[in-house]
């Protein structure tokens, strides 16, 4: 069957508890298992797209699979464009509003459409998008999540010795001090060879941000700090940004890419990194990195090294892509990495099958 006769037949959904090395604790809680919403677009062709959430919560997953659920019955019979399937989808959700957990399952369909249609062609995503496959420099975010001292040292030393050029370090500790006191720790650990980022996960107010945001700037050898207030606080991020000297990055939160519009003309941020499960999947990504090219900021990635890869690949300001192995136990062939970048594979879509023993094993 040709690509463009390829209709959708039906989407399945399935939740799995999938197993992380390393827990993560951040100043927003703790995360021990990664909650993942695997989704399967069925076509009449035969192919199967493929694209998975991540809900942060077990008991987000079940809001998140229905509406991936209604989402598919809606489509049924339509062909495989995901241009075409996002804007039905926004018409049929405007009232409602498409932003949170509706955006995430529009992003789902849209990033299973995508995968159909590569290998519907015979193409990786990056190729069906224009461009080519290249190792993809990478930072190693899979834990230095809040931890007394001594376990932080020796984390550190563990995931810098994995090969990559970057860490990020979670920040947020209930006293300045403390978290002060962890970044020295980290920076002696891990030496001047490789990146240091930083994370609050939203937890400080603008003033405190301002605090800590210039402590950080008097300490140095930091490359960015993430989300240091609300992330939709806008005004608040553009004053840290103004006042406090090392780049501040967002993005992970931006709700498509309109609210990443609305964050560029507030100057709220140095650097933006959307995720591909707010941003609006494949198709939202495209719109956003050219946005980021108007503005000229360095363009990052959260979470979803799979699809991450393909994406940074064709962004004309490609930064840095966060890697996390959360989705390996479920994957048969997980993101290959190689000196400290993600590599993309030549495989049709974006190359994910699901590893069915592992999913029936971590099913929820």
């Amino acid at each position: 069957m040709k690509a463009n006769q390829l209709r959708v037949k039906g989407v399945r959904v399935r939740a799995v508890g999938a197993p992380m090395k390393r827990p993560l604790t951040t100043s927003t809680g703790a995360i021990k298992v990664a909650p993942l919403l695997l989704v399967d677009l069925h076509t009449d062709g035969g192919i199967v797209g493929r694209s998975y959430l991540f809900g942060i919560g077990a008991h987000n997953l079940p809001p998140m699979a229905k509406l991936v659920e209604a989402m598919g019955e809606m489509l049924e019979g339509d062909a495989v464009a995901p241009f075409e399937l996002e804007r039905k989808l926004r018409a049929r959700y405007t009232l409602l509003g498409v932003h949170n957990i509706v955006l995430f399952a529009m992003s789902a369909i849209d990033m299973a459409a995508w995968d159909a249609l590569g290998q519907a062609l015979g193409r990786p995503l990056v190729r069906l998008l224009g461009g080519a496959p290249r190792p993809v420099r990478a930072y190693n975010s899979k834990g230095l999540g809040i931890m007394p001292l001594k376990a932080l040292v020796r984390e550190a030393i563990e995931l810098a010795g994995e090969g990559f050029g970057g860490v990020k370090l979670r920040l947020g500790r209930p006293e300045a001090t403390d978290d002060l006191d962890a970044l020295r720790a980290v920076k002696k650990a891990i030496g001047t060879k490789v990146t240091l980022m930083v994370d609050f996960n939203q937890c400080l107010t603008v003033s405190e941000a301002l605090r800590r945001g210039r402590m950080i700037d008097e300490e140095g050898g930091v490359y960015w700090i993430e989300e240091p207030v609300r992330a939709d606080d806008f005004a608040g991020n553009a004053r840290v940004s103004r006042e406090v000297a090392t780049p501040i990055q967002i993005g992970e939160n931006f709700m498509g890419p309109e609210q990443m519009a609305q964050a560029l003309a507030a100057g709220a941020c140095d650097f933006v990194m959307p995720d591909a499960q707010r941003i609006g999947g494949v198709t939202g990504w495209m719109r956003a990195a050219a946005l980021a090219q108007a503005a000229g900021l360095e363009m990052s990635s959260h979470l979803f090294p799979e699809v991450s890869c393909h994406l940074l690949a064709v962004t004309p300001t490609c930064h840095w892509l966060e890697y996390v192995d959360w989705a390996d136990a479920v994957l048969e062939e997980p993101a290959q990495l190689e000196n400290g970048e993600v590599l993309i594979s030549e495989r049709p879509g974006v190359g994910m099958r699901w590893n069915e023993k592992a999913v029936r094993k971590y099913a929820l």
